[in-house]
């Protein structure tokens, strides 16, 4: 099993910037990638980046690309976004994938074994 923890949510102004973390444990060298995903209220999960843990190749969502950036540092993935906007609010998943799958998989939800708790991103003057 892998457990994921998020933090760094919170609030923010239009335009600001908050760091995101997924502080993975347990069984990490069974991962083939750790997404982020987003859902605001009464709306479904949305992919928004992931990372492939052995080559680290990163995928965007058309919605975030040029705003964020997916990384890792060791067990940590971490999700830096910048010029946020009221449209990226909501609560933010990360979830790791534990079968290897092609690599357009990683965009949707399916791909993926194990989530977080989620971590809540508010984006308010």
């Amino acid at each position: 099993q892998v457990q994921l923890v998020e933090s760094g949510g919170g609030l923010v102004q239009p335009g600001g910037s908050l760091r995101l973390s997924c502080a993975a444990s347990g069984r990490t060298s069974s991962t083939y990638a750790v997404g982020w995903f987003r859902q605001a209220p009464g709306k479904e999960r949305d992919f928004v980046a992931a990372i492939s843990w052995s080559v680290g190749g990163t995928y965007y969502a058309d919605s975030v690309k040029d705003r964020f950036t997916i990384s890792r540092d060791d067990n940590t993935v971490y999700l830096d976004m910048n010029s946020l906007k009221r449209e990226d609010a909501g609560a933010y998943y990360c979830a790791a994938a534990t079968l290897s799958r092609p690599d357009e998989t990683w965009l949707s939800t399916y791909a993926y074994d194990y989530w977080g708790q989620g971590t809540q991103v508010t984006v308010s003057p």
